[in-house]
């Protein structure tokens, strides 16, 4: 496709997402205001109300329509991206001009390390919510007097506090909208804004500390006011065509339950009781549409409806057994599990890929790092984990015991990939800073820009540096992962790089030890790894299936509310209470992403299973061999990695100087990634703060 006129259909598309954009915050600006209450909404609903789909057909054009329209653009922009990141390989240069957006402007806080672009956001977010605060205070206030109140037998205050109330649960569904996003993992609107899931789980978090301690004091004040005003047999109404306050007390109580077991105490002691009391969320979901109506509802449906689809085709991926060709047991209790994957899943460095282990839990997932290369590994998918929860002790244990383990079954999400590799050779040099097992991501990104040193000669190659800091020498086996297990073809000298690695308790070497590696028997049900979607459309076909299901939706619900409920019901909630209405449009939205993403995910694994011929599950390199569990005696960082034992220097008993180390790098454009514990991360931004060559990147997956 011409690159010229890629770019004109990429920028048209960015000015219509922005327009869209524009208008949709100018609704939310508005919705606190007496003009918006009414004039605008009666016209709007003026306008839209049907027998179709009646006064919630206003809510789901104005609140639901422009989202999910964005997503779909954002789908085909990044389908467009792929020509743009081929056919164009962007100017260190042109790269530049954003890059103070990108600086770490707050290195310590409760937000963790936030960049111009995230303040950004965050200020514009918290001015909403202020002016959100104060138009609705104002507007209810200003007729609240001494006479009004005591028309209906209420002090001044009582009616106040009520007003108050009311007004906590409209700004709670402020950030109720948002508290979704940040937790799709396949969005196309956080790519399109340079984020991923796992980098934005902290926004997850705190807006989900905002929604429940705004809920939380909405629901105390309602509580405060019935009793003060004896009402307090509120607390038991539901209404046929009201607010359902029983339906609010149930949503309140689940969200708590979740609010309590997701304390970071809680969550990194128990990850049992936070993964399993996380579900609650259908339940505080289903019961906020119940409390509110699903007309109102339409106001955080877009965050929750592409979350829906987001999680069904995870779930739809995941019910397929993979096929674990082997795995390397480290002696620092590390492992490495090798997959076989469809050579045509492609992938970028520092993915993400969720795994579940059936004979450790049968529900738990837990993310890891790919360190394979979609490139240099084509038949090949690689991961590492470290032995520090129970769940990765117990998987360690198992893996390293006497006894060989012939087969595990294991289930597999993703991998879900951050921004593409380019945005690595704009840099002049790359400095990766890791502790621990905070080098795996920094292993893919090295074994790919090797790869394109070697098959591109056009491309400029960054000069890399890897600080890896490890608190004791049997931790050095994790470098043993640098490149693949059975060597490679390509050259590594080709590429500039220089190891550096830190051992902090030890100031001497110690006696390496030898590690094993175990070869899996596979199951006929075992498939190689592959993407729910096809490969290189799969953009095309989340926009698809997006577009579509909400198509199919409007359809079902128009047809349902036409020729059966309105018949019956006339829109006077005698028959179909608000409840029924709401949880039948609940469920009609539900089975119109179930149907289409279950079609759209049936039609690409057929087309797979057409082409399976093709493919090779594992080359003649991943052949099984016998014995199926063997030692291997050789010094762990000889075959392959030789090559890159010469350019390694080990300190012993020392800890980096990172100022002193950053401030030799006088390229004009150095990039710094960042991956290990707070502190390192929260040293290294501040240093990039006061630089403007250095250009600060971080892997989190402390939560």
């Amino acid at each position: 496709m011409d690159l010229i006129r890629v770019e004109s259909i990429q920028l048209a598309i960015k000015l219509l997402i922005l327009s869209i954009f524009l208008g949709y915050i100018m609704i939310w600006i508005m919705m606190p205001t007496n003009v918006f209450w009414l004039h605008w909404s009666p016209r709007i609903h003026a306008e839209t109300d049907s027998m179709f789909f009646g006064q919630q057909g206003a809510n789901i054009l104005v609140y639901t329509s422009p989202i999910l329209l964005i997503a779909t653009l954002g789908c085909i922009y990044l389908h467009l991206d792929r020509y743009t990141c081929e056919s164009n390989n962007r100017t260190r240069k042109d790269s530049s001009r954003f890059a103070t957006w990108a600086r770490p402007v707050f290195v310590r806080g409760p937000l963790g390390i936030v960049s111009w672009t995230e303040l950004s956001f965050i200020v514009m977010f918290i001015v909403l919510l202020i002016w959100s605060v104060s138009a609705y205070v104002h507007g209810m206030f200003k007729n609240i007097t001494k006479q009004s109140s005591s028309k209906i037998g209420e002090l001044v205050w009582e009616v106040k506090l009520d007003s108050v109330a009311l007004m906590l649960g409209l700004v709670g569904n402020i950030c109720f909208c948002f508290l979704f996003f940040p937790i799709n993992r396949g969005s196309s609107i956080l790519r399109l804004v340079g984020l991923t899931s796992e980098s934005s789980v902290k926004y997850h978090i705190w807006l989900g500390h905002t929604v429940l301690t705004l809920f939380t004091a909405h629901g105390v004040c309602y509580i405060i006011y019935w009793a003060t005003t004896h009402q307090i047999s509120e607390m038991l109404k539901w209404d046929r065509d009201g607010i359902s306050n029983v339906a609010g007390e149930v949503a309140l109580l689940s969200g708590i339950v979740m609010w309590i077991t997701s304390h970071s105490l809680v969550r990194r002691t128990i990850f049992e009781l936070f993964f399993y009391t996380h579900h609650l969320y259908i339940v505080f979901v289903f019961f906020f549409i119940l409390h509110v109506g699903f007309s109102y509802s339409c106001i955080m449906l877009p965050g929750f409806y592409l979350f829906v689809i987001d999680r069904f085709l995870r779930f739809l991926q995941s019910q397929q057994r993979v096929f674990l060709i082997s795995a390397r047991v480290l002696p620092c209790h590390v492992l490495e599990l090798n997959f076989s994957k469809d050579p045509r899943l492609s992938y970028n460095p520092s993915s993400i890929v969720f795994i579940k282990v059936k004979s450790i839990s049968k529900l738990q997932w837990h993310p890891f790092t790919v360190t394979s290369n979609s490139n240099m590994d084509p038949h090949q998918l690689s991961i590492v984990i470290k032995s520090e929860g129970s769940w990765s002790r117990n998987l360690y244990d198992n893996l390293s015991s006497p006894t060989p383990i012939e087969r595990l079954e294991i289930s597999v999400e993703g991998p879900h990939s951050p921004t593409s590799t380019s945005s690595y050779l704009r840099h002049e040099m790359l400095v990766m800073v890791s502790g621990g097992s905070g080098v795996t991501p920094f292993i893919s990104i090295i074994r790919e820009l090797v790869f394109i040193a070697n098959t591109d000669n056009e491309k400029n190659i960054p000069r890399i540096i890897l600080v890896a800091t490890f608190k004791k020498s049997e931790d050095l086996a994790i470098l043993d992962l640098l490149l693949p297990f059975s060597g490679t073809s390509n050259d590594v000298s080709r590429v500039q790089i220089q190891i550096q690695v830190y051992v902090t308790r030890e100031k001497n070497p110690t006696t390496e030890k030898s590690h094993k590696t175990i070869w899996f028997k596979p199951s006929v049900s075992d498939k190689p790894i592959s993407e729910a979607l096809a490969g290189s459309r799969s953009w095309l076909w989340l926009g698809a299936i997006t577009s579509s299901s909400f198509i199919v939706f409007l359809l079902l619900i128009g047809l349902l509310n036409r020729y059966y409920i309105y018949p019956i019901d006339h829109n006077t909630y005698s028959i179909y209470s608000q409840a029924a209405r709401s949880t039948i449009t609940t469920s009609v939205l539900c089975a119109s992403v179930v149907i289409t993403a279950t079609l759209a995910f049936l039609w690409n694994k057929n087309k797979n299973n057409k082409d399976k011929n093709q493919i090779q599950i594992a080359d003649s390199s991943n052949q099984v061999p016998e014995p199926w569990l063997y030692e291997v005696d050789r010094e762990l960082g000889s075959f392959p990695n030789q090559s890159l034992k010469q350019v390694t220097t080990v300190h012993y008993g020392e800890r980096p100087n990172m100022k002193k180390i950053l401030s030799e790098c006088e390229e004009l454009n150095v990039g710094v990634l960042v991956s290990g514990p707070k502190k390192m991360r929260q040293e290294v931004a501040g240093i990039c703060c006061s630089s403007k060559n250095l250009h600060y990147k971080s892997f989190s997956f402390n939560w």
